[in-house]
C-alpha cells in the first residue's frame, strides 16, 4: 500500500488519528508495508483513483483494476500495463522506507 498524507482541514481530529493509528497497526503485519510519499515530492505521474496491480510469473497475464465512479474497470493491454508499472516504480522510488514512514505517521498523529 502506498499512502500520501495530506492536510485535512475539514477532518475530525479523533477520526483522522484513529485512521492513522490503524495504518501503523496494519503496517506491523508481515504481508503489509505502509510507505509514505512526502508532500514535497514533485512529478507524481497520475492520481485520482485507487488501483490494484495483480501480477504473477507470466507478465502477459498481469491485470490492473481501477476504481471508478461507475464501478471497477480492468485493463490488461500492454501499453496500459507499462503505464501502471511506471507509476508503481515511481511510487516505490519516491516513498519513504517502511520504518521512516511509520515514524512520520506517528509524528503526524502527535502534532494533531
Amino acid at each position: 500500500m502506498h499512502a500520501r498524507l495530506t492536510p485535512c482541514t475539514g477532518c475530525a481530529r479523533p477520526v483522522t488519528c484513529r485512521q492513522l493509528r490503524y495504518l501503523v497497526d496494519q503496517s506491523k503485519r508481515d504481508n503489509i508495508d505502509v510507505r509514505v510519499i512526502p508532500n514535497g515530492i514533485e512529478g507524481f505521474p497520475g492520481a485520482g483513483h485507487a488501483l490494484l496491480y495483480a501480477h504473477g510469473d507470466v507478465s502477459q497475464l498481469d491485470t490492473v483494476q481501477l476504481d471508478s465512479a461507475h464501478g471497477p474497470e480492468f485493463t490488461g493491454a500492454e501499453a496500459q500495463l507499462d503505464k501502471y508499472r511506471a507509476h508503481l516504480s515511481w511510487m516505490s522510488e519516491a516513498a519513504l522506507p517502511v520504518a521512516a514512514s511509520r515514524d512520520l505517521i506517528h509524528n503526524v498523529v502527535r502534532e494533531r
